[in-house]
Formats: C-alpha cells, structure tokens, sequence
C-alpha cells in the first residue's frame, strides 16, 4: 500500500484558503461551513481547526492575511514598473498596479466583495474591520512620498481622491459579479482619467 505524502503546513494552509475562496465566493460566509471546507480539501473539521483555529480565524485569514497582504504599496514599489520609484511614488500608477493584480485574481476579488457586501449586518465578524477599512487604507498610503502635482499637499488635497480611487474599485468588483461581463482594468481607467485629470497629473501616472 503507497504511503500517503505528508504536505507541509504551508501548503495545507494554501490548500484550505483556497477551498474557502472557492466556497464564500459563491455562498458567503454564512452558507458555508467548516465541514464544508473540510471536505473541500479532503480533511476532517478537527485538522482544519488544527490549522485555521475557528470559523472566524478561517475568515481573518482569508481577508486581512491573505487578501490585504498582495498588492500593497509595498509590493508596488519592488516591482520596477513606471511611478514604482521608492523616493516618489505615482499614486495614480499605484492603483493601475493594484487594479491589474485583483483583476488577476478573479477568486478572491469575488470573495472579497461577497464578504464586504455580507459584513454591513452588524452580527458578522468582519463588520469592524470594513468599517475601519478606509481609514487603515489612508493611514497606511500616507506612509509613502507619493509624487504629487505642483501645488497639492497630500494631507490637505489628496484623501477624498484616495476615497473616490477606492469606492470606484469596489463598485467595479460588484459589477463584475454581473452580465454582460467588463473590464476591470478598461473600466478603471475611465474613472481614473476623472479622478487623476490630465493635464494636471500628467507624468504621475
């Protein structure tokens, strides 16, 4: 009889988010379950437990250590490509990165959106964390020294574009769970030509 290959805890972690990507992304969270997972993934409920700890740390895993960590600002700035530049970054090439990477990942975009559509009720765990989610993001971006046109502050000048840069992302996403299919990235650029208008921010995009 073959002996069975023992995974790394690595890839059995991998093995499991994937399942539950899988499995949100089409029935939210709360029409899923452990077991469900499990058997996703051919595991029984105790070996999930054993790696993810609870439902809701399956779940904080997904969004914050999984989804949250790919495509950051970081991550941009490793990456070589025009604006990337670590001394002056371009925000509006930054977020041309960002929606080309979520719309590579079409799995866990979908999740996320499901999620973030599910947490408005109050009882869900990631209803906190969605509701301080703008202002960790703008926290976070004003750690860089974006490139920014003559005459704008980005204390002063530049939160609601990071707002409407967001909100114009995350209502894409829900219409990408619609038909006809679009482009993400087409479409993004519609708004971005809106949000970051030329002439004024031509040479940081």
């Amino acid at each position: 009889m073959a002996s069975r290959t023992r995974k790394s805890p690595e890839a059995r972690r991998a093995e499991i988010t994937q399942a539950a990507a899988y499995l949100i992304s089409r029935h939210g969270y709360n029409g899923i379950s452990l077991k469900d997972v499990a058997d996703k993934v051919g595991m029984s409920q105790p070996g999930i437990l054993h790696y993810v700890g609870s439902k809701e740390g399956l779940l904080s895993l997904l969004v914050t250590d999984i989804y949250d960590a790919n495509g950051t600002p970081e991550e941009f700035m490793q990456t070589g490509l025009p604006g990337s530049d670590p001394a002056h970054p371009h925000l509006p090439a930054y977020f041309n990165y960002l929606v080309a990477h979520n719309a590579g990942r079409p799995e866990l975009t979908q999740l996320y959106t499901v999620l973030e559509t599910e947490a408005i009720a109050v009882s869900h765990p990631l209803h906190d964390y969605f509701i301080r989610r703008p202002s960790g993001v703008w926290e976070h971006y004003s750690k860089f020294p974006w490139l920014l046109p003559d005459g704008m502050e980005w204390e002063r000048d530049m939160q609601s574009k990071v707002r409407m840069s967001l909100e114009v992302m995350d209502g894409i996403q829900i219409r990408l769970l619609r038909e006809p299919k679009i482009d993400y990235v087409q479409e993004w650029g519609r708004f971005k030509d809106l949000i970051f208008p030329s002439p004024l921010w031509d040479g940081c995009c």
